[in-house]
């Protein structure tokens, strides 16, 4: 498009023999860190999921539930967007521990909500965990991508991911072990919430054991660094800088239809489902969502194969899917909200209704993980990841706040949603693909000047070194 590109980070994707590994200490490894990092996105985060995959937080009805989760997100935006400032003075270590605060307030909200019908304790509830959960969504984000060696990296996000799930899992086992004879529509039992709240009570202290980037003791030796030194003011100019270059407005309809979705298919779920079939929703997705984003990291990390066709396999791949799942729930909803259905397990067209459930979660998850394959390719050092990851989650927090803000309007619930996001899916295919395109297709890169750096795809291959320099972006594409 005659815009100059510019080359990603000078690192093999190739795993390097055994012997030209350096040696790490367990504790210090990638995969440890990882292993932290999981471990507080299941306590913050994967509870947080859990809990909304009952079906709007356990309610009964989702109006209350969708509205306070839109201000979660409002807040989102905002915290997101500062967020580098904050680590530049409590470090990225310090800003996922703060991150963690505010998701048990959370919970207890919800408790109260559920048992005694009080709804401010919701609402601040929801305040706390939008001021925290937008620092935590970058600095998680943050930590995924910078932490692992480039040829793990795709299993690392799925392994991380995975833990996010297991929360969404647990709690869909508790409440499906205390709801299990509630065949009929309304809130899920109280008592899951304590389960909840305590879990999330843990995030903070298991926070305390992740390593500090340069502690981290990567295979291939390279130290990591997310260390943000400049001035606030620098930030916040670099930031919105970064915001507004077309390589990222380009994928801003991208993020919309893939987070866009999990407030309408757990309202969807809340809808038209009983207590105990939403709680097998809980926790089938969650399966079935661990599954399909660990596959697909194992793809993205495939560096035998040529980084243009990963991405474009799994950009193709992706979006037809999407595309079948979104005709198969706009058929079930328009019908639902003639027929007014509340389909239990033993229903006998259970399955057709539920199987769209599971499929969009599904989807969420791929979308979900690879969108960090691409502000992977798009940031240009670590500070870009950093910011990158902010001006993701924030994006990815607004379009969830006008998702479950909508959401908490009877029409939009039942059917708006679904047509909205099919629209939104088919809309955000095209500009997406001018920025995929150019991952790993180019044969030269610039800087922002437009001077130009040539590159040989023979000659990398020949040095058996396939970097991450194909993974091009455009500054302005």
């Amino acid at each position: 498009m005659g815009a100059p590109i510019t080359s990603r980070h000078n690192e093999s994707e190739l795993e390097p023999p055994k012997s030209e590994q350096f040696p790490v200490r367990w504790y210090r490894s990638t995969f440890f860190n990882m292993t932290i990092l999981g471990l507080c996105n299941l306590s913050a985060p994967g509870i947080w999921g859990a809990m909304n995959s009952l079906g709007a937080g356990g309610a009964a009805t989702p109006t209350l539930i969708n509205a306070a989760n839109a201000l979660t997100f409002c807040l989102m935006v905002v915290s997101c967007f500062f967020s580098s400032i904050l680590v530049k003075y409590i470090g990225i270590k310090g800003a996922l521990i703060f991150g963690t605060l505010g998701y048990a307030p959370y919970a207890a909200g919800l408790y109260t909500n559920n048992r005694f019908g009080t709804e401010w304790l919701v609402l601040l509830g929801v305040a706390l965990c939008g001021v925290s959960a937008g620092v935590f969504w970058m600095a998680e984000a943050a930590i995924a991508i910078a932490y692992p060696e480039p040829w793990n990296r795709g299993k690392a996000l799925g392994y991380w991911l995975t833990y996010r799930l297991s929360g969404q899992i647990i709690g869909g086992a508790i409440n499906l072990g205390l709801n299990a004879d509630r065949d009929e529509a309304g809130q899920v039992s109280y008592a899951v919430f304590l389960v909840f709240i305590a879990m999330q009570c843990c995030g903070p202290f298991v926070g305390f054991l992740l390593n500090k980037p340069a502690d981290v003791e990567r295979l291939d030796g390279k130290k990591v660094d997310l260390s943000i030194t400049e001035n606030p003011w620098f930030e916040i100019k670099a930031t919105t800088r970064l915001f507004f270059s077309r390589r990222f407005l380009m994928i801003v309809l991208f993020i919309g239809q893939a987070v866009f979705s999990e407030a309408v298919f757990f309202t969807y779920l809340s809808l038209w489902f009983s207590v105990r079939s939403r709680a097998l929703g809980s926790f089938l997705s969650g399966i079935v969502a661990v599954i399909s984003g660990n596959l697909l990291g194992y793809w993205l990390d495939r560096s035998q194969v040529s980084l243009k066709i990963r991405a474009r396999t799994a950009f193709w791949g992706i979006v037809t899917l999407q595309g079948a799942w979104w005709v198969w729930a706009t058929v079930l909803v328009t019908r639902f909200h003639q027929t007014r259905p509340t389909y239990d397990w033993a229903s006998p067209d259970f399955g057709q209704a539920f199987g769209v459930f599971l499929f969009l979660t599904i989807g969420f998850q791929i979308n979900y993980l690879f969108l960090y394959f691409i502000i992977h390719n798009l940031a240009a050092d670590e500070a870009e990841v950093i910011r990158f990851a902010a001006l993701l989650r924030g994006t990815e927090s607004a379009w969830q706040a006008v998702s479950y803000g909508l959401s908490s309007i009877t029409i939009f619930a039942e059917v708006g949603g679904i047509y909205m996001n099919f629209a939104l899916w088919a809309v955000s295919i095209f500009p997406a693909w001018l920025v995929l395109r150019h991952f790993g297709a180019s044969k030269e890169s610039a800087d922002e000047t437009g001077s130009t750096v040539a590159t040989s795809a023979s000659s990398d291959l020949a040095a058996r070194t396939q970097t991450d320099s194909e993974s091009v972006k455009g500054k302005g594409l």
